[in-house]
């Protein structure tokens, strides 16, 4: 028991509560980031930028209805910021692929968003701490939906799926270009040094 009489349980959910509303705060912050795209537009752009994405396969990453996406997507191809490409041999896939007007608009947001990401790390204060953190907990979102995608697989009888709520191991499973950048390994004196997965 704590000196307010809380469990230790009791705590650790009230920290996980706090940690969760800070996570709120910092994406509403993010949002108002001055960066010339909305974040959804910034968000489109940055998968499309990594090799064109199937729009389909970019509403499921995104976690946002077709629909969304569509009309998210439409605007960025009015704007000249994005094209559709069909796919070669199968023309009911299209790829969503950045225009060089997208790629400089990437460019301006990627360094709207560091600047203010650097100024929240240096007050702060250990910056080289906190970005390996966030890159534990990227990782762990591609884990959970790696793990949800294997679903239906495991619902289907799969033999190489794995069991529920068992995240599925990097190995197992394709790179992807979220996975395939590189993480921050910390170093004798607990800060990160950037190393490769």
């Amino acid at each position: 028991m704590t000196e307010l009489g809380l469990s230790a349980d009791k705590v650790a959910a009230c920290r996980t509560a706090d940690a969760a509303l800070t996570l709120m705060r910092l994406s509403r912050m993010l949002e108002r980031v001055d960066s010339g795209l909305t974040s959804q537009q910034y968000r489109i752009l940055k998968m499309a930028g990594a090799g064109g994405e199937r729009s389909a396969r970019l509403a499921e990453r995104l976690a946002v209805a077709k629909p969304t996406l569509t009309a998210t997507a439409d605007g960025l191809v009015a704007a000249g910021l994005a094209h559709r490409s069909a796919e070669p041999g199968d023309r009911r896939v299209v790829r969503l692929c950045l225009t060089r007007a997208g790629a400089a608009a990437l460019d301006r947001a990627d360094a709207a968003y560091a600047g203010w990401l650097a100024q929240l790390l240096d007050a702060a204060g250990e910056p080289d701490r906190i970005l390996y953190d966030l890159d534990l907990l990227n990782s762990a979102l591609d884990e959970l939906r790696r793990a949800r995608l294997t679903a239906p697989a495991r619902r289907h009888g799969t033999a190489d799926a794995a069991p529920a709520g068992v995240p599925v191991s990097r190995e197992s499973t394709p790179a992807t270009a979220e996975s395939a950048r590189p993480t921050r390994q910390p170093n004798a004196q607990g800060t990160a040094a950037q190393g490769a997965e």
